[in-house]
């Protein structure tokens, strides 16, 4: 018969061993990697990660810096990230024609003349006043077909047409402010928070903003919902719980990118804007798809459209299956 010594032992040694196999188990977080383009709109991605919603989520996000809309969608159709911060609307429908279920949104941006992101800005010295003013002038465009192609089709809609009244050349954000002040180009249609941190450096002034949602979808208060937060439908797909936790962290932090002024201090941090601007910063409105309302998804349709009418997305395309609400 064993002695109480020797029991004793046994318990308390299978008890480590238990923990020990347990503890790692308890610590696993799920891996997703997230593909981000640095604009005031992936402010939601880095308020999940910096107030540790993520983690509380049993998370483990990595965030991948990627200059152009085009390196999102390849990243996500070669299967190097699972999500992405803020893809260009036209890119992810363009990519489901040609590849349908690659990618989904989770949360549209909405932007017009309230909730600013795209604008067309003017050197401070020029005479410019309205968008057709615009005429004659080299134009650096944010990059990639979609942000291109938007431009082009707004001032279209003035009478102005490229290469005729124009030039118009893409450029990466880090090289807008640069550009404008050097005097390489007289104009620019740029992105928030480049477009405020340029303004107030006496860099540039605004021209218009929201030309979006008045020029195209004819509306000023309309939403254009030009980009948004996306899952890959491979993530999706293989894990399908991972995904669906990732996404209501995600609607976590829509909502305090919305109701909290204070995470305009993550502008500082992650998108080189002075402590003094970011307050001043204007951001879109995130929404996430389950609560948009059928006008929103019909805008969203109509910005579709006439993607389609430049050759930006290359064919019909209903944007309905490309919504995933959770």
């Amino acid at each position: 018969m064993r002695s109480l010594k020797t029991l004793s032992s046994i318990v308390l040694a299978t008890t480590t061993v238990a923990l020990g196999l347990a503890a790692p188990l308890a610590q696993a977080q799920d891996k997703v990697k997230v593909g981000i383009f640095a604009a005031s709109s992936a402010l939601p991605f880095y308020i999940a990660q910096e107030r540790g919603y993520f983690k509380e989520a049993n998370l483990d996000v990595e965030g991948v810096p990627l200059a152009t809309h085009p390196l999102i969608v390849q990243a996500m159709v070669k299967g190097d990230i699972d999500a992405a911060s803020n893809l260009l609307s036209l890119e992810a429908l363009n990519i489901n024609v040609l590849r349908p279920n690659t990618g989904f949104f989770i949360s549209l941006n909405g932007q017009n003349a309230q909730y600013i992101t795209e604008q067309f800005v003017v050197r401070p010295d020029s005479p410019a006043k309205e968008l057709k003013d615009l005429k004659g002038m080299r134009i650096l465009s944010a990059p990639g077909p979609g942000n291109m192609g938007m431009a082009k089709a707004v001032l279209k809609t003035v009478g102005l047409e490229e290469g005729r009244d124009y030039t118009m050349q893409e450029q990466q954000m880090s090289v807008h402010i640069g550009a404008l002040k050097a005097g390489t180009f007289d104009a620019g249609y740029t992105l928030e928070p480049l477009g405020t941190m340029m303004i107030q450096q006496g860099v540039a002034r605004r021209l218009e903003a929201g030309v979006v949602a008045t020029h195209l979808v004819g509306r000023k208060g309309a939403f254009a919902h030009l980009a948004g937060g996306v899952v890959s439908g491979k993530f999706l797909q293989e894990r399908p719980a991972v995904a669906e936790r990732y996404a209501r962290v995600w609607a976590r932090a829509v909502n305090e990118a919305n109701t909290d002024p204070s995470v305009r201090e993550l502008l500082v941090k992650y998108m080189n804007t002075a402590a003094s601007i970011a307050p001043s910063v204007p951001l879109v409105k995130y929404m996430m798809v389950r609560d948009l309302s059928p006008q929103d998804v019909e805008d969203f349709q109509k910005v579709a459209d006439i993607a389609v009418q430049m050759g930006i997305v290359k064919s019909k395309i209903d944007v309905r299956p490309s919504l995933k609400s959770f």
